[in-house]
């Protein structure tokens, strides 16, 4: 399972998310929404986002009990 967190500088839901998912043991790919312009496109307004294989599986404000039931291998 590849997991990717869309991030941006400075967001505080973004390092909730990635503490999140530390947490479960899950070190995710960075990437910044702001240093893509593809990435820019799809999520400005919805960081932090939370791939899981390619697939949205959170956006917005996440924690361990969300991130438990969209990502089951964990």
């Amino acid at each position: 399972m590849q997991v990717v967190l869309i991030t941006r500088q400075g967001c505080h839901l973004c390092d909730e998310a990635l503490a999140a998912l530390n947490a479960l043991g899950i070190e995710p790919e960075l990437r910044d929404v702001d240093a893509d312009t593809e990435l820019h496109r799809l999520y400005d307004w919805r960081v932090p986002v939370i791939l899981s294989d390619g697939r949205v599986v959170a956006e917005g404000r996440t924690d361990q009990a969300a991130l438990r039931k969209v990502l089951p291998a964990v």
